[in-house]
């Protein structure tokens, strides 16, 4: 009889304990790891101000009358610049509001059901009072299947967040934070107060840089600093510019970065330039009313983030009617804002009808029939 070896015992499978520590331990380290970028641009900017105030205006320049003008100028840039970082880096995100989502009843049913039509009269029951305008590339009702929740306009699932970002325009890795609805603005107010510091920096360093270079000043331990601060600035002016222009031209055309990749689809059809009101109006949207605000990081957007105003939405006979009966004198009424704002804070802009008198006609023009596509269930990230 051959006696062969016996096999060794398998180990046993790891507690379901310790499969759970080692993801939180591998969760807390990515987190560490998506600070690094801001760690990196903290350092940079500690680094600057030490070359620019110490070795540049203390122990370089000589006239008196350009120390205090540098310096105080420098201060001010130096303020605002570290105020819209921070200001866009600590200010959450906004998710959708309850409203939006699934009762706990719908949620079963959901569950439940099989795809199909099914699936689907549950969506259209959860969205009729919700002013939604924009769908799927399918005609489905925009759905999150991980927040459970039927996303607003503009609204879309953040993979590194795992949430739902209002009016999300992308994850910034530079501020480890969504850019969205409840910072838009500070981010804008960070990319343009950064460029100002760099081409402050370049411009006041530029004829000491020229003199280091050609041995005009004597040579010290300040020559290092203010000669690499120069390229830092002229080098991060240039990819930055690029970077503040682009975000210009969202902010004139009321467009966000991904809608810019996917133009956002309405019941109707396909409109990239569906949310644009005219520039001053797209203006208004993200900085507000009150001009003495603007250049301040201080919230001052328009609106909830849970709505848009739309100069090709009709009314839909499935969303609920405007308070006060606007919509009683005729159901093929135009309507360029959505049907029922969610919240009495809501914007003018949603609800100042003479205001959007002026596009009346070219939406007429553009109007195309309203029939609801079949609703399909589909899941967007």
């Amino acid at each position: 009889m051959r006696c062969g070896k016996m096999a060794a015992p398998l180990p046993p499978p790891p507690p379901a304990g310790a499969a759970g520590a080692w993801g939180g331990v591998r969760r807390r380290c990515q987190r560490l790891l998506y600070w690094v970028p801001v760690l990196f641009i903290s350092s940079i900017l500690c680094w600057s101000y030490y070359a620019y105030v110490t070795q540049l205006c203390l122990l370089t320049m000589t006239n008196i009358g350009e120390k205090v003008v540098c310096l105080v100028a420098y201060h001010i840039f130096f303020m605002l610049f570290v105020w819209s970082y921070w200001k866009t880096i600590f200010t959450l995100p906004m998710n959708p509001s309850k409203e939006f989502h699934l009762s706990y009843s719908d949620k079963e049913s959901l569950e439940r059901e099989p795809r199909g039509e099914s699936q689907q009269e549950v969506l259209r029951r959860a969205a009729k009072d919700l002013p939604i305008y924009t769908r799927t590339m399918s005609g489905a009702i925009r759905y999150c299947d991980r927040c459970h929740l039927v996303k607003p306009d503009r609204c879309h699932h953040c993979s590194v967040c795992d949430k739902c970002i209002l009016k999300m325009d992308h994850h910034c890795p530079w501020v480890n934070n969504c850019v969205g609805f409840s910072n838009y603005k500070f981010f804008l107010l960070f990319l343009a107060y950064s460029l100002l510091y760099c081409l402050f920096i370049a411009a006041t360093d530029l004829q000491y840089f020229i003199k280091f270079w050609t041995n005009g000043l004597p040579d010290t331990q300040a020559k290092f600093h203010i000669m690499f601060l120069f390229f830092a600035a002229a080098m991060f002016s240039v990819s930055l510019s690029s970077l503040f222009g682009y975000h210009c031209w969202l902010v004139s055309k009321n467009k966000s970065t991904l809608e810019v990749f996917r133009a956002p689809i309405f019941r109707h059809r396909t409109d990239k330039n569906g949310f644009s009101l005219g520039f001053s109006k797209n203006l208004r949207q993200v900085f507000g009313d009150e001009k003495k605000y603007w250049l301040l990081p201080v919230f001052s957007s328009l609106g909830d983030g849970c709505s848009f105003p739309t100069c090709l939405v009709n009314q839909d006979p499935e969303q609920a009617s405007t308070p006060g009966g606007l919509n009683s004198t005729s159901k093929n009424e135009n309507h360029l804002f959505p049907a029922k704002p969610l919240r009495d804070s809501q914007s003018h802009l949603l609800t100042d009808t003479p205001s959007w008198s002026e596009t009346s006609a070219k939406a007429e023009k553009g109007k195309v029939g309203m029939s609801n596509p079949a609703l399909t269930m589909e899941n967007e990230t």
